[in-house]
């Protein structure tokens, strides 16, 4: 009987954290993304202004960069580099396809095996693709991109309120440091 008691109890109990992470996430509304992406003048080099820390990218001391470059079968190559305390480059190569009916601004990348990630462009400088803003619809993932390796202060405020209307927390946003390799 005790033990009966005790399956019920702990069923009850996952059944209490269930509903609550449902409700939680119900609250969040959707992230938006931008409307359309032209991927040819997005290609190339992005310097990594901010971004949240993430496990990957933990050996990562500065310097980092992701590069895109179109391939022949509609996918697109990226390097993403970055430089660890010693100075030493650390570069992981992957490809990303584009999400069919995104206007190009849902990607998945893979890097390794069958595994693939979202990359959804949530803000960008339509004008001249001078920064973006790449978040993950979860919202555990988030950077601040940028065609040079700084931003002017109101460019970069600008983005980190876009962030916070798409229900991401912007303390959470570590910058960068672009001196790296020294």
């Amino acid at each position: 009987m005790k033990i009966l008691y005790s399956v019920v109890a702990v069923l009850g109990a996952v059944t209490v954290v269930g509903v609550l992470a449902a409700c939680a996430t119900s609250r969040q509304t959707p992230m938006n993304t931008v409307t359309h992406v032209d991927l040819t003048r997005y290609a190339g080099k992005w310097y990594e202004i901010a971004s949240y820390p993430v496990w990957f990218q933990r050996r990562c001391a500065g310097g980092t960069t992701a590069e895109y470059t179109p391939k022949a079968d509609g996918s697109i190559a990226v390097v993403n580099t970055c430089f660890d305390k010693n100075d030493k480059p650390i570069r992981v190569e992957g490809s990303a396809t584009v999400v069919p009916d995104s206007g190009n601004a849902r990607l998945k990348v893979r890097f390794f095996g069958p595994f693939t990630g979202d990359y959804w462009i949530i803000a960008l400088d339509q004008k001249d693709y001078s920064w973006a803003l790449v978040g993950h619809p979860s919202r555990k993932y988030l950077w601040v991109l940028s065609r040079s390796k700084k931003l002017p202060p109101a460019v970069y405020n600008q983005i980190v309120a876009e962030a916070i209307v798409q229900g991401y927390d912007a303390t959470q946003l570590r910058l960068t440091d672009q001196s790296i390799p020294r």
